[in-house]
Formats: structure tokens, sequence, C-alpha cells
């Protein structure tokens, strides 16, 4: 019988000529069209799973990763990188009496001094990151906190910020600049490094405090408003609450840091995923003719502890690390990488013993008529 000859109601009992309910209307069924589409007619392919595709695909997909793999661990073991905590939790440590009377009402900062050593060198450009613990950027109120128009330097938006910076909206009748919780919590922590010589004599190292920030975030998300003077253009906002200096005030040494370009608000700005982050702080640039960056020896990490953690059990931390081809120290790819492609070279050997086994058993075996 013809496919184009199906008729769904004849199937349900129903005859061309007859009525539903008495005759009283059209019959309806709830059966789909006869289509190739509704009756899944159509053309499918599926593959035949056999020894001679299964296998051969298990041996490349295990030849290809674990080469990749070692590659990718070899190259985060060579990221060189050093991690201390200042929080100051410990009564042996140098930030504890910071640590412990420190709070956002405190109007002048802690200074808290911390030595350590560097046991190998640190080549080509060193880039110096601060990190936090149990600080959740990634809450969704904290993450809508804030008004990207206003960051765009919108006039309207400056002194009108949008309601999702609320409480961080306005304070005394004035516009808040920049508004919302992302920007009041900026950390404000000021780190200075000095390489101690063997005489005792601190050698300042110069951070560079330009180019932390992604070249979109400078120059398209974030804008000041129009004039070339940033306190007229901010005259009729406030700071935020936990901020010391107003934000067209936020870098002294350098005019054209300052405003809602400046580089470590912009870093600061882009909310971290996980409660545990880090963010970049200053880039420590190889001077010509040097023979490494940073020597190996004693060094003095000088903390303006402004920032304190304990209220939500917070650690804070100051990493220096080199980079490579694919970013910072993570050999979770590369041992991703190798794992994976060991499970299928593994799995591969196995079914080949399998298919070895038994394969030629089940082939031959005869199957009566």
């Amino acid at each position: 019988m013809m496919a184009s000859s199906y008729n769904a109601k004849e199937e349900d009992g129903h005859h061309p000529g007859s009525s539903n309910h008495g005759g009283t209307g059209p019959s309806s069924s709830k059966k789909p069209d006869n289509t190739a589409f509704k009756q899944q007619r159509l053309p499918a392919w599926q593959p035949i799973l056999t020894a001679g595709t299964v296998l051969p695909a298990f041996f490349i997909i295990g030849l290809i990763f674990i080469p990749i793999g070692i590659g990718l661990y070899v190259t985060s073991n060579n990221i060189k990188e050093f991690e201390i905590d200042y929080t100051g939790v410990e009564p042996d440590s140098p930030c504890y009496i910071c640590a412990q009377n420190f709070s956002w009402n405190s109007t002048t900062p802690c200074i808290c001094t911390v030595n350590f050593t560097l046991q190998q060198p640190f080549e080509n450009n060193v880039y110096m990151y601060y990190g936090l613990s149990n600080f959740y950027q990634n809450h969704r109120r904290y993450v809508k906190s804030r008004d990207d128009k206003q960051l765009n330097g919108d006039l309207n938006n400056l002194e009108d910020p949008s309601s999702d910076c609320e409480p961080y909206r306005k304070i005394g009748g004035k516009a808040v600049a920049p508004c919302g919780a992302i920007a009041n919590s900026l950390f404000n922590d000021t780190l200075d490094l000095s390489y101690v010589e063997s005489n005792g004599t601190l050698n300042s190292i110069d951070l560079q405090r330009k180019g932390i920030a992604w070249w979109t975030d400078k120059h398209v998300k974030f804008k000041n408003p129009a004039g070339s003077n940033l306190s007229v253009a901010f005259q009729n906002t406030v700071m935020p609450v936990n901020w010391r200096n107003p934000v067209y005030n936020l870098d002294p040494s350098d005019p054209d840091n300052n405003g809602f370009i400046n580089e470590d608000f912009i870093v600061w700005m882009r909310t971290a995923a996980l409660p545990t982050f880090r963010k970049l702080y200053r880039i420590i640039p190889k001077k010509s003719g040097a023979a490494s960056t940073l020597p190996s020896g004693s060094y003095r990490l000088k903390i303006a502890y402004n920032y304190p953690v304990l209220s939500f059990d917070g650690r804070k931390r100051m990493i220096l690390s080199t980079i490579s081809w694919m970013g910072g120290k993570n050999p979770f790819l590369g041992i991703a990488y190798i794992t994976v492609g060991s499970i299928c070279f593994f799995l591969g050997i196995v079914l080949l013993i399998i298919n070895h086994k038994y394969g030629n058993r089940s082939s031959s075996a005869d199957i009566p008529n």
C-alpha cells in the first residue's frame, strides 16, 4: 500500500463518509500528519561501531593528547611563581597589629613590612598580583551594582546613576561617582617592593602602573566625562563611602591615570568568577642589559594596610610571576590532556586484546539454518 493512501482517520476507526458526534462537526484526531518529518521517516545515518573504526580512534586520540599535555605541563612548570600571605592572622606575622586594629573607619593607613627571599632569579618581565580569598565578587547583587553608562562618561548618568547602584547611589542628595558596591569595595592596599643588598641597602624596584588593564576596557568600556579638568567634571558628585581619595585623584603621580580610566580601578571592576582570585597589580619590566629582572636574594615588601579582610574571614596575598605563551602558571590543562590521552590509549589496548581474543571466535561462528 502506498504511503500517500494512508489515512489516519481510517486507522482510527473512522471512514471518510462518517461524521463525528452524530454529524454535528468534523472529526478530530491527535495523530500527527502522515509526513516524513512528523512520522520520523527522514533519512538517518547510524554509524556501525566496529573494531576497525573504534580502535584507531582511541589510539589516535591518545597519541595526540599525550604529547600536547606533556608540552603544556612542562611549559607551566617552567613559569616561576612566588606567593606570600600578608593577611596578618598569625600573632607572629609582621602585619598582625594592622590586621587587628585597622577598619574601614580608620583615617590613616597602617604600615607593615614583610621580608622574603627569592631562591631563583626571575627573568623577563615579572607580573605582580594581589590575591584575595573568600571574597565573593560573583554574588548576583554585587555584580549588578554598577552603572556602565556612568563609567562610560555619560553626563546624565554621572549625576543621576542607575538604581542598580543602591545603596551606594547617592549620599546627601549627590550622586556617587563611581557608584555601586563593586566600586565602593575597591582594593586599596599599596605595595612597594625593594631589593636588599648584601650591605643592607634598599634598592626600590620600579613598578609599572600602566598596561595592567585590558585594552578594550581602557579604551571602550571606561571613559572620563567630557572636559579637560576632571575635578570640575566631578564637582557635583561625591566619592564612595570607603574611598579616601576622589576618583579624579586616584593617581597623583600621573594625571592621565585618573578618573574612570584609572587602571587599578578598571582591573578591580572586572569581577572574578570564584571567591579566591588574583588581579594584576603592577608590571616589573626587565631593564636592558640586566641579567634578570629580579635576581635571587633578599627582598622587602612594604605594605600600606588599607584593606581589612578579617571581617569576612578573608586572606590577602602578593604574587610574583612570569608568564608564557599560555599565560600564567596553571598545570591543570596539561594534566587534563595527559589523563584523557592515557585513558584513551589504555582503553585502546584493552579493546585490542579483547578483539584479538574473542573477535575471531565470534566472526567464525556458524549460524545454522
